[in-house]
């Protein structure tokens, strides 16, 4: 699957199939999310949210593919991520795009 955030693919023919995204809320467990509020007394980067963001891109990433290989496409072109606050130590991440058949 090829996955880019432009609207096309050099040299390619694109047929469009339409949207497809790929979500996920996360949190932290109460530890971890304890750990993190001390250390924004200090400063310096929270890398347990850090890696949660992370996770969560990867999650609706392939949450999003899936979408597209069930609908027979050979690429998602003009993917975008987005995320928001839920609640305090959550945040959902959605991952989307236009899913494509290279001709």
């Amino acid at each position: 699957m090829v996955i880019v955030n432009t609207d096309y693919i050099t040299g390619k023919e694109l047929k469009m199939l339409g949207l497809v995204k790929g979500s996920t809320i996360q949190s932290k467990h109460f530890g971890k999310d304890l750990t993190q509020s001390l250390k924004t007394l200090v400063g310096g980067e929270l890398k347990a949210y850090t890696e949660m963001m992370d996770k969560a891109r990867t999650l609706a990433t392939d949450r999003m593919v899936a979408e597209a290989e069930a609908l027979g496409a050979d690429a998602i072109v003009n993917i975008r991520f987005a995320s928001s606050s839920v609640m305090q130590g959550a945040a959902e991440v959605i991952a989307y795009g236009t899913a494509v058949k290279i001709l």
